[in-house]
């Protein structure tokens, strides 16, 4: 690659000219205490942070960021850390679904309006990957993510514990009356005990997963756990290999193509992804003019197996193990065959390149090809008359005897219904019944919270019943398991077919043959159709008014219409007077 010349720099728009705006930009600089050998003839790296008090996925970034000024220092760049909104997933309410377009359009300004060169992204809880990702898409500036890394194993009386699975799972216990609340305040200490995102298969490692898949971060970063000494030392490396990106011009636009894409479509399916995974590319991919469809993922789910067996589809291994087995470097080795080897990535080398050697230590964390944990299977888009833009499952997570089911309907139009109906001792319901929840989706919801996973009927559980159908125009947690039939599209709230449904109507599924099947008459479904009415506005005002306008259907990403590549012509650089 040609090294770009010192005077081209994005950056020397503001500090260089001779005249009184750059006077005020440099006086401003020195203000804050830098002078010219800090700035002058060196690419400035701002570091796009996502710390908050109030995430526990990046506590660690605090101490990170330093970290990576460190690695742009060394490299002879000027590092500026820019703090960005924190997507905290388990605090933000209604859902950080709702906001996840919002961080993507605070990172592409951030980085447009000021005076830098490229980026570190630093991100890792659910939402914020794709946000920054997203951002970094449309602003176009060279850019390196780097990801949070998982949590430590969790731990209660010796047992291991993973974040969200196990906190369903025990809570299903607890509501049977099988733990104590003394019992269940132990395993609310020992689920989660440090910093880093969730450590099971869930939506945040899926997305960190994804990251690398599709040459974004460094070799191997994404599955080094938060705590690990390594972790710090990719930090620095993100911030060295930042400034040599600037120099480069090794933009997003290079790295972001049909083949990386593909190649992350088919590492998800390799993991056991989230089913989150389907709405975030998806948008990724759109934003970068390369769309994905549902159809994508689910033509890989077909001959992609899955190999990695981590919870929720594995029934062992958290991603720490997964670390100490090979990492995402081993599993891409391993599954080298499905990849696009060529495509380029963040480090300047190809995906082949990068994971050439990588080995596997353990064949049961990481399975060979040809002993997979599922022959196919990770996710499925099933399609039919309830859900004609498709329905979303992850069949690996999922009791086997439910992928072919047929069984009535019981549909609540609201989650407080919901949680009010699933409690009632005498409430009528059998484990032959689909439980059915709508207005729920990007509009409904608003954001589509992760309500998908349907608790389970106190009545059933205390009868033993840990799984059944359940579907909904919602998402689940990463870190959910069960039959559930996700982001049903179009969504009820806009007068999708979910709308049309009644309790006691027969839903069959059929997962092998992907097709979900209202038993009712067209004619029927038309005339409640005629006589459907819109719900009242979500919003009003502000944000929610906003989303409530321009958020696109689950099956084309949720992405904002406006932000989408194919809206207009690129923003151009701001001008400078």
């Amino acid at each position: 690659m040609t090294r770009r010349a010192p005077e081209t720099l994005r950056s020397a728009r503001w500090f260089a000219p001779d005249d009184l705006r750059s006077f005020g930009h440099r006086s401003r600089a020195m203000q804050m205490g830098y002078g010219p050998a800090d700035w002058a003839g060196k690419p400035v790296i701002a570091i796009v942070n996502t710390w908050s008090d109030i995430n526990q996925c990046h506590a660690h970034f605090k101490q990170r960021v330093d970290d990576v000024k460190r690695g742009v220092l060394q490299a002879g760049g000027f590092p500026l850390e820019l703090p960005a909104m924190s997507l905290s997933e388990p605090f933000v309410k209604p859902t950080t679904m709702l906001y996840r377009n919002l961080l993507a359009m605070e990172t592409e300004e951030l980085l447009r309006s000021h005076p830098v060169d490229g980026a570190v992204l630093m991100g890792g809880c659910d939402k914020t990957t794709p946000a920054l990702l997203m951002g970094a898409i449309s602003a176009g500036l060279p850019c390196i993510f780097l990801p949070a890394g998982p949590m430590l194993r969790g731990n209660w009386k010796g047992k291991v514990l993973g974040s969200g699975s196990d906190g369903f799972k025990f809570w299903d216990e607890r509501r049977a009356g099988k733990l104590t609340p003394e019992q269940w305040l132990e395993v609310e200490g020992g689920i989660a005990r440090s910093h880093g995102t969730c450590m099971t298969m869930g939506t945040a490692a899926t997305m960190m997963g994804i990251a690398e898949a599709i040459g974004m971060t460094l070799p191997g970063a994404s599955s080094i756990p938060a705590p690990d000494a390594n972790h710090v030392r990719m930090a620095a490396e993100c911030g060295r290999r930042c400034v040599q990106m600037v120099w480069d011009d090794l933009t997003p636009a290079r790295v972001f193509t049909r083949a990386s894409f593909d190649n992350g479509v088919a590492v998800a399916m390799a993991m056991g992804c989230s089913t989150n995974a389907i709405i975030h590319l998806v948008a990724m991919s759109r934003r970068a003019g390369c769309a994905l469809t549902l159809a994508d993922f689910d033509a890989a789910s077909r001959h992609v197996p899955v190999i990695a067996n981590i919870r929720p589809s594995g029934d062992t291994y958290l991603m720490e193990d997964f670390y100490y087995a090979g990492g995402l470097r081993a599993l891409m080795n391993r599954m080298a065959a499905k990849l696009q080897l060529d495509a380029l990535t963040v480090n300047g080398r190809t995906l082949g390149e990068n994971i050439a050697g990588a080995e596997v230590y353990n064949d049961d964390v990481i399975r060979p090809m040809d002993r997979p944990l599922y022959a196919e299977g990770a996710l499925a888009v099933l399609r039919g008359n309830l859900a004609p833009d498709g329905v979303v499952i992850k069949p690996s997570a999922c009791a086997p005897q439910l992928l072919k089911h047929r069984g009535p309907a019981l549909v609540f139009d609201d989650y407080p219904s919901l949680k009010k109906a699933v409690d009632d001792p005498d409430l009528d319901v059998t484990p032959e019944h689909v439980l059915v929840l709508r207005n729920a989706g990007p509009l409904g919801g608003p954001g589509m919270p992760e309500w998908g996973m349907l608790p389970i009927p106190t009545k059933l559980v205390k009868q033993g019943v840990r799984d059944m159908l359940r579907l909904s125009d919602a998402r689940m947690s990463g870190t959910s398991y069960g039959a559930c039939m996700l982001h049903c599209a179009p969504e009820a709230y806009i007068g999708g077919p979910l709308a049309l449904v009644k309790s006691g109507d027969i839903v069959s599924v059929d997962v092998p043959a992907r097709r979900i099947h209202l038993e009712v008459s067209d004619a029927e479904l038309a005339r409640r159709k005629s006589e459907w009415k819109p719900l009242s506005p979500r919003f009003e005002r502000g944000w929610g008014w906003m989303a409530s306008k321009h958020m696109l259907q689950a099956n084309q990403g949720c992405d904002f219409d406006y932000l989408e590549t194919s809206f207009g012509a690129p923003v151009g650089e701001p001008d400078i007077f």
